[in-house]
């Protein structure tokens, strides 16, 4: 590690036993050293010609601080090709290391000028604090554990974003485990490849009964679970889907609708049960009936299958169409196509979550927007605060809001209902 110093009354000095690292240039010699501690330490001398390592101390001399011939610069405080640590950083900034520390977990009792000099320091050297070195000195981990469905689909994988981002603001990393199967085996695999690593809590971007099955097994960690009210002590943010399905049907109905059709998600979503409870809610205020849902699973091609069965029904009036999702939507739209029927001249059709690719179907699609970002940032808010707060089961904090609410998006897929269907039969465009 080089030459040890030894402080002596205020002085340094170099120890006899190490050779001085001058070598044998004759004269007295004046350079740099580098000591275990990471500091850079000048000494001197006193052999004329060849030193032989036996140094005397050099009384140290007070710098003005205000000379910039004596601050340190990047070049002098980093070795090549080593990344910076947070010794290089405080001296780069003229303070302890432990100072440094201090301003990086934003703890109190150092000067604002000070601050300010440490953190321009770390961003010089582009300084990155280990992790796992800021958890052990910390004592809590700062790392939040994310279970996740399929990642094709669109709403678990944007509320995922979502949580990474608040995450990220909140100086938390994560860690992503995807959920094969939504059972007690599924889930207990899935938290166990976070628990391996070491994460302080865990959100489960999961719409599914079977999300309940992780409070049984999270053996106190904090919990939040999205959109699966689990139990009454765990936060579960949520788009209010019933609100949504509703805002939507009360807009056909404006349009003069009444036979207004849904498109369902899976039997096991509690999202999808929602709007179809928010759909049927809708209808029944307005003194409707509302036929049985067809059933889809997220994907287009679902979609698409139900869309060639709703226009094959000669006996039933249909004017529109609320469907469960826009990835659904748009097989509905290239079914209707098909078939000949114009959207929104012939049927009308709403989806749901105004997904990037919404706005670009043909025609541009009426949707309901969720607002991705702010589920994942109540998430992390609920999840943090039940973490530094040493709650053992993640209980729901005072004033806590779980529902984010929804927008109806309106496109060129909606219009005015502009014929009416005696006897509940369709009309020979449909058939």
């Amino acid at each position: 590690m080089g030459i040890e110093p030894i402080r002596v009354d205020g002085s340094a000095h170099m120890c006899a036993v190490n050779p001085c690292r001058c070598g044998r240039r004759p004269g007295a010699c004046r350079s740099l050293t580098l000591a275990p501690r990471r500091v850079y330490i000048e000494y001197e001398s006193i052999r004329p010609r060849h030193c032989d390592g036996v140094c005397k101390p050099v009384p140290s001399t007070p710098r003005d601080e205000s000379d910039d011939r004596h601050r340190p610069d990047a070049a002098s405080v980093m070795l090549p090709g080593r990344a910076a640590v947070i010794y290089d950083v405080a001296r780069l900034a003229r303070v302890s290391h432990q100072t440094v520390s201090r301003v990086l977990n934003h703890r109190p009792g150092v000067r604002a000028d000070t601050r300010q000099r440490v953190l321009d320091a770390a961003r010089t050297l582009n300084f990155r604090p280990n992790a796992m070195a800021r958890r052990l000195a910390g004592g809590r981990s700062r790392r939040i554990g994310v279970i996740v469905p399929d990642p094709t689909l669109y709403g678990p994988t944007s509320t995922w974003i979502g949580v990474e981002r608040a995450a990220r603001a909140a100086g938390y990393d994560i860690s992503i485990a995807i959920l094969d199967r939504c059972d007690r085996a599924g889930t207990a695999a899935a938290l166990g490849s976070l628990v391996d690593q070491s994460v302080a809590g865990v959100i489960v971007v999961a719409a599914h009964r079977t999300a309940a099955a992780l409070l049984q097994l999270a053996n106190g960690m904090p919990v939040v679970a999205v959109e699966a009210s689990i139990d009454p002590n765990v936060p579960s943010p949520a788009v209010d889907q019933a609100a949504g399905a509703r805002s939507a049907v009360q807009h056909l109905l404006g349009l003069g609708h009444r036979q207004i059709w849904h498109i369902a998600g899976p039997r096991d979503s509690l999202d999808a049960q929602r709007r179809v409870e928010g759909w049927r809610d809708a209808l029944s205020e307005s003194g409707l009936a509302a036929p049985e849902p067809l059933i889809g699973d997220w994907t287009a091609r679902s979609g698409y299958l139900a869309g060639l069965e709703l226009s094959s029904r000669s006996r039933r009036a249909v004017t529109a169409v609320l469907v469960a999702s826009d990835r659904m939507a748009a097989g509905v739209l290239r079914a209707f196509h098909e078939r000949g029927i114009r959207v929104p001249d012939d049927i009308s059709v709403v989806g749901f979550d105004d997904a990037p690719e919404a706005r670009y179907l043909c025609p541009p699609l009426t949707t309901v927007r969720q607002d991705f970002d702010e589920v994942g940032r109540r998430c992390v808010a609920a999840l943090v605060w039940a973490i530094e707060a040493d709650l053992p089961d993640g209980r729901v904090r005072p004033g806590w809001e779980p529902m984010v609410a929804p927008t109806l998006v309106v496109r060129d897929s909606t219009a005015a209902c502009a014929r009416i269907v005696p006897d509940g039969m369709l009309s020979a465009t449909l058939r």
